[in-house]
């Protein structure tokens, strides 16, 4: 697939991986200049879900391994907004990046997953994004 004048490899060797993971963070990088308030306003929660460094390092780490997921990252504008929750979990206790939360949301939009953690404040950050499997 291309995206903005980038073809996005499909396949899993190492340097795959890496292109993903480059296209991943260019992306979030283009998208937090056009939203210089990182945040967009969710229907399903009637809140605020931000966009962090965090959100950025994990899903890179996260999505590039997968290309469906890769591409799951170019639709975060319509993720943020539109998602719906489907679950409410605990933070992984040995997890040092779901540290900061309270609680984690897994959101649904079509066949992706995002996540979003709670920090103590209730500010809702973007955590990860990936795809589902059929």
């Amino acid at each position: 697939m291309e995206t903005k004048g980038r073809e996005i490899p499909a396949g899993n060797s190492r340097e795959e991986i890496k292109v993903r993971d480059k296209a991943i963070k260019d992306f979030y990088a283009s998208w937090n200049a056009n939203h210089p308030d990182k945040k967009m306003w969710n229907d399903d929660l009637h809140d605020y879900i931000h966009v962090r460094f965090l959100s950025i390092e994990e899903t890179s780490e996260k999505a590039a391994r997968q290309y469906e997921s890769t591409l799951a990252v170019f639709r975060l504008s319509e993720l943020l907004t539109k998602s719906k929750k489907v679950d409410e979990v605990e933070p992984k206790k040995g997890t040092k990046n779901q540290q900061p939360f309270v609680k984690i949301l897994i959101m649904r939009l079509d066949k992706i997953k995002m996540t979003v953690g709670v920090q103590k404040s209730g500010n809702k950050i973007q955590y990860c994004i990936t795809a589902l499997g059929e």
